[in-house]
């Protein structure tokens, strides 16, 4: 079975080459690839959503098939339902359904069921499909669409696509079709989209399921959103990225009724040890007040001595910051237990973490050489070296490759009003550099 484009001309061109140029246009072909296990990506016209798609699968290392999970939008076929055999025709050639895979997926399942009406009249799938051939033209596909359902099926189904993958030992990126919020104005919608976006990025899909439904989130593909976590949790998924956001009014400039778009990749993250130790630090004293003792055994970076500095981020903005110039622990480590602590709970431009907030933080933990003297800026670099300005008992100190800051006079400025060191007052200069950990 072939089954027809529905929506070429429509949502994107139905020439090859002007389809080809427009998606060119909306991909970054230089953009690091990652391996991720799943993803999410927007489904409208490329107009208002192809910018958003566009950036987040040119983060995508590709793998030889894509299970992707689409909303049924016309009610047509069955409710769960995938296509295990066939082609999908685009401007840009077939697509040939991974067979095995979804047939092997079909023998499992106790929900989905083999259905040609559901995708016949359906873009959500479709419309990826451009996207995924511009990078690769020899891509395969296994189809599912949900309608619907109960949160407990969905997850089911992700677990058995997941087990499905596990037995036939497939190399596969998931994807979920879904555009969030509809037609409200732009800061209502951009205010429930974040709602949605939270418990994603926490791999959530329990609270995401409960997101959309208490607060009234026309978010198209929350199915296929709670079955694509289900399954990524299952193949070891640990955090999730928000790549793009935007509404259909960055387009149009109509903001008084507006559709959101995100796009999210999913992937594993091992963490360095020093990351993990800061991590275990924050949560252990946010939950219940204790500080960890260091690890029996320490790897050889937690053994030496030095300063420390544990940055936290949340959604992208920073959230605590504390370090120490110079080691005042017995070695890194302990180092690292005592100012992650702080950062979440002491840091004087913000409140203590709260304990909803530990599954949105990203950590960092630089460790500083010892400050060296120097004589007047020559030989600085704000990218390559950190800053200490000392006047008398005042010390502000300035980490190196900083958003923001490019001048070696920028960081002078900003460590003597961090010191409260006035312009006029003399200064002695100290360089440092760091070994970061993410």
């Amino acid at each position: 079975m072939s089954r027809q484009p529905v929506v070429a001309g429509q949502f994107y061109p139905a020439s090859a080459s002007q389809l080809r140029v427009m998606i060119e246009k909306m991909v970054d072909d230089t953009a690091e690839k990652e391996d991720v296990i799943g993803l999410v990506s927007p489904h409208a016209g490329y107009v208002y959503s192809g910018p958003v798609a566009g950036a987040v699968i040119s983060r995508v290392k590709f793998k030889d098939t894509f299970i992707i999970l689409g909303p049924n939008h016309t009610g047509r076929g069955k409710p769960l339902s995938i296509m295990t055999q066939g082609k999908w025709q685009t401007p840009l050639g077939d697509v040939e359904i991974d067979a095995e895979l979804a047939q092997h997926l079909m023998s499992i399942t106790h929900h989905l069921q083999e259905d040609v009406a559901a995708h016949q009249f359906e873009h959500s799938i479709e419309v990826q499909l451009p996207f995924l051939q511009y990078f690769k033209p020899d891509i395969k596909i296994v189809p599912i669409t949900l309608s619907f359902a109960g949160i407990d099926v969905y997850k089911e189904i992700g677990k058995e696509i997941a087990r499905a993958t596990s037995d036939t030992g497939r190399e596969v990126v998931l994807m979920a079709s879904s555009d969030m919020t509809h037609y409200e104005p732009q800061d209502t919608a951009e205010k429930k989209d974040r709602q949605a976006i939270d418990a994603i990025l926490r791999l959530d899909e329990d609270e995401l399921f409960r997101r959309v439904e208490e607060q009234n989130i026309t978010m198209c593909g929350v199915a296929p959103v709670a079955s694509l976590i289900a399954a990524a949790k299952e193949l070891g998924a640990t955090s999730a990225e928000l790549v793009k956001y935007q509404t259909s009014g960055d387009t149009s400039g109509d903001y008084s009724a507006v559709v959101g778009y995100a796009g999210i990749i999913i992937k594993a993250i091992a963490r360095h040890p020093l990351v993990q130790l800061a991590k275990n630090s924050v949560e252990t004293y946010v939950n219940t007040g204790e500080v960890i003792a260091p690890p029996e055994e320490l790897t050889p970076e937690m053994k030496q001595k030095a300063g420390v500095f544990v940055s936290l981020h949340r959604f992208g903005e920073l959230r605590g910051c504390i370090g120490t110039f110079e080691p005042t622990q017995p070695n890194v480590a302990g180092e690292i237990i005592s100012n992650a602590v702080s950062s979440a709970t002491r840091d004087p431009r913000f409140p203590p973490v709260a304990p909803e907030e530990l599954a949105d933080l990203e950590y960092s933990v630089d460790v500083l050489t010892a400050p060296k003297p120097v004589k007047g800026k020559k030989g600085l670099d704000p990218k390559k070296y950190g800053i200490i300005v000392e006047c008398g008992f005042r010390r502000g100190l300035l980490l190196p490759d900083l958003e923001g800051v490019d001048t070696v006079d920028e960081q002078i400025d900003i460590c003597r009003m961090k010191a409260s060191i006035d312009s006029s007052e003399p200064i002695k200069l100290y360089q440092f550099e760091v070994k970061r950990y993410k």
